[in-house]
């Protein structure tokens, strides 16, 4: 008895919940939609925290997004990347870790980061090195 009492309240109680719970915006007056409005910007300028949040998942999926967009560019162009036949390989033919370096010999900041990837070349011997010339300034 106490389990068809308690059936029949909870099927009957969304006959008795207030009808606006579930308005769709587009349905809303302007009157309401400007309350509605408003109650947002209260809420946000209340807990400026929700914006840092969500900016920070928008972030989080573009970061994803720009990965998934780097992995398919790296699938479609893997041959003209890592086996061109034309390009200089170094290192270890065989080793398990490729480095692909796109440089241009008048660029400033390859000079500078030669000797770091020529000392990581060294200090591990199963580093294979793909440089690829790159000309950026020209």
């Amino acid at each position: 008895m106490k389990r068809l009492i308690l059936g029949t309240a909870l099927a009957t109680m969304p006959l008795f919940a207030p009808m606006a719970m579930a308005t769709d915006i587009a349905e809303m007056t302007d009157s309401e939609r400007d309350v509605f409005r408003s109650e947002i910007r209260d809420y946000l300028l209340e807990n400026p925290e929700v914006l840092l949040e969500a900016i920070s998942i928008l972030e989080q999926r573009q970061a994803d997004e720009q990965a998934g967009n780097d992995k398919a560019l790296l699938q479609t162009n893997f041959n003209d990347i890592y086996n061109d036949g034309v390009s200089f390989v170094g290192g270890n033919p065989d080793g398990d870790i490729t480095i692909v370096e796109f440089s241009d010999y008048r660029c400033p900041y390859c000079k500078r980061a030669h000797p770091e990837v020529a000392d990581l070349l060294k200090s591990d011997g199963n580093i294979r090195f793909i440089y690829k010339e790159y000309p950026i300034l020209g």
